[in-house]
């Protein structure tokens, strides 16, 4: 029987109820593309962050807080801005070890925000405040129904993968990438422009996504594909 790649979840954090949780669809998206995810705690020890790193085979960064705006030289001017350090001092632990070893990185929502701005890219604080727009970005339940459409860039690998140039999509963000980190390149925008999927040239596979393919995997093969093709670089 072939080994089943071990993929690292980020989890997500619920400071409320001072707990960590997680969304069924990014585990059971990397589990029908063929994966096997595990979530990991939320801690900024180095010895267990090198041992979780060493142990899996490609890492999901997954959606929740903003990410801090320290990171990319801004600060929090928004009263909906809300942050999660240690989760940033994590994930920016495991990004950096990821890219050290080669090993693939998939990010969606908060996750492409997250490695556009660890590699030096800026973001949006507020969408809704910062850019002319009537694109749906934040939509409502339900969240498999797609609400706009992104313009894939011929010569992507996600253009390769898809075999198209427009996909509707899902969305659930009030922030977005501004300026492109060096590293990465786009490989699809929505109509207003906003960077909504990228990629790293230089590396075996370090993509990302703005929309939400882990509510979406089931209803619509695009969002299957792509955690097919994350998990096909695991192996």
């Amino acid at each position: 029987m072939k080994r089943k790649p071990v993929i690292g979840v980020l989890p997500l954090w619920d400071e409320k109820k001072d707990s960590l949780w997680m969304l069924p669809g990014y585990m059971n998206g990397i589990i029908a593309a063929g994966g096997l995810p595990i979530m990991f705690p939320l801690t900024d020890d180095k010895e267990i962050i090198n041992r979780m790193v060493d142990i899996c085979d490609g890492f999901l960064f997954t959606g929740g807080q903003d990410v801090s705006p320290e990171i990319y030289g801004q600060t929090a001017v928004y009263d909906n801005i809300v942050c999660c350090k240690e989760r940033d001092i994590m994930e920016r632990s495991v990004l950096q070890q990821a890219l050290i070893f080669e090993k693939p990185v998939l990010g969606i929502c908060r996750g492409i925000q997250f490695i556009n701005a660890a590699l030096g890219g800026t973001l949006y604080l507020d969408i809704p405040s910062e850019v002319k727009s009537d694109i749906e970005h934040h939509q409502s339940p339900p969240y498999d129904v797609p609400v706009h459409s992104v313009k894939i860039e011929k010569g992507t690998p996600l253009f390769k993968l898809l075999q198209k140039q427009e996909l509707d999509v899902n969305s659930y963000h009030h922030q977005g990438v501004k300026e492109l980190a060096p590293q990465l390149k786009a490989m699809a925008r929505s109509e207003d422009g906003i960077v909504e999927a990228v990629y790293m040239p230089l590396r075996k596979f370090v993509w990302a996504v703005q929309w939400h393919p882990e509510f979406s995997y089931i209803s619509d093969r695009s969002s299957f594909l792509i955690f097919e093709e994350f998990i096909k670089n695991c192996i």
